[in-house]
């Protein structure tokens, strides 16, 4: 269902969003008092629930790739956040540990992020949280990060056909 308001069409949800993400990205990672990046803030607060995790798991958790986890998970393990310890049933992969500091630091990471929270919904009525986090939640569901890849693919495909006309 579509909102066709003449109110919906000119918020600039888009804009909004992007502006909203950034700023709030760049005012965490500004904090003196964070340990870490919200990206390594995730991959604590993930492993606080799953301590042990596959990679593969903790970057589907974080809506990241192979190659994003991976990065996330080495500059995690150099600042002694996390280790990553061979799977005992499949050598090919791999389990995220937390660390003793990486539990200090996730309990850090809590408190930070309950104050955010409390900063982002002050002025809001649950009842409006609660809208924002459905719409939010929404835009999940209706651009899945399943689709980004199969329209890459998609693409690289189309584009070797118009590079290669001869291929069936």
């Amino acid at each position: 269902m579509r909102n066709k308001s003449p109110e919906a069409r000119h918020h600039r949800l888009i804009y909004l969003l992007n502006v909203a993400q950034r700023r709030l990205q760049r005012w965490m990672a500004a904090q003196p008092q964070n340990e870490v990046t919200p990206a390594q803030a995730g991959l604590l607060f993930i492993l606080g629930k799953q301590d042990g995790i596959l990679m593969g798991e903790a970057g589907a958790a974080l809506d990241m790739g192979p190659a994003g986890i991976s990065g996330l998970v080495d500059r995690s393990a150099a600042a002694r956040l996390v280790e990553r310890r061979a799977d005992r049933e499949d050598g090919r992969a791999f389990r995220v540990w937390l660390t003793p500091k990486g539990w200090t630091v996730l309990a850090q990471a809590k408190a930070a992020a309950a104050e955010v929270n409390a900063a982002l919904t002050d002025g809001f009525t649950a009842a409006e949280i609660d809208i924002v986090a459905r719409w939010l939640t929404s835009i999940q569901d209706k651009f899945p990060r399943s689709s980004e890849a199969r329209h890459s693919d998609e693409w690289k495909e189309q584009s070797h056909d118009r590079a290669c006309p001869d291929r069936e």
